[in-house]
């Protein structure tokens, strides 16, 4: 009797573990298994900085004058001061006209003699005009210490005009370079050379002069 006891509940103990949800032996005293923690987002604490893009003028004439000083060939250094005006066709390429005005000094021969002057006082007058075209080959900053950077662009020119000077009008060739830097956004400034090229027989001997200009100068955009 008590054998058939027994078996009877070792049976129905079996069917009861076989239950869907129902521990088994062997996980009975086990823990229960722990959900899978998700992996955590890490948030960068990155400190925001506030960024002032450059308020350029989106004008595309650009106008101002120059000053500096040009080397006559044979007729030393002298004062410069012209003005110049310009259009931009896109950020690349643009277009300007310039005209300056110097007066010559006197040959070697002239200071040596004492007496003897190769030109009167008008025909020293060295004045020119050109048309040039201008490519803006390297655009960049400067910096000004670790806060202040200023737009800028290193270009250069290839233009042709007229130049007046020993009482002759000269056809020339100007060949430049310069720097801009946008101090603000319509205002800026150049730093430039250029050299003048024509023909001149003025002491005896057909030759092409170098006239080479140094100068500072001013824009606006408008």
């Amino acid at each position: 009797m008590d054998r058939g006891l027994h078996v009877f509940l070792l049976t129905a103990l079996a069917m009861v573990a076989s239950l869907p949800g129902t521990a088994t032996a062997q996980s009975v005293g086990e823990p229960a298994a722990l959900p899978a923690q998700q992996p955590q987002v890490v948030e960068p604490a990155v400190k925001r900085r506030d960024v002032e893009p450059a308020g350029i003028d989106t004008e595309n004439f650009e106008a101002g004058a120059f000053v500096g000083t040009v080397s006559i060939e044979d007729f030393g250094s002298s004062l410069l001061y012209g003005a110049r005006i310009a259009y931009h066709f896109t950020e690349d390429l643009f277009a300007e006209a310039t005209v300056g005005s110097s007066k010559a000094g006197k040959t070697s021969y002239e200071e040596l003699s004492g007496s003897a002057e190769l030109l009167t006082d008008s025909e020293r007058q060295f004045t020119y005009y050109d048309l040039a075209l201008g490519w803006n080959a390297l655009p960049g900053e400067v910096f000004f210490g670790g806060k202040r950077a200023m737009p800028s662009a290193v270009y250069f020119t290839l233009g042709a005009g007229s130049t007046t000077f020993a009482g002759d009008d000269h056809f020339t060739v100007a060949l430049g370079a310069g720097l801009r830097v946008l101090a603000s956004d319509w205002i800026a400034v150049h730093l430039g050379v250029r050299d003048h090229m024509f023909d001149s027989d003025l002491l005896g001997k057909d030759k092409l002069t170098q006239n080479l200009q140094v100068s500072v100068g001013v824009t606006a955009f408008f």
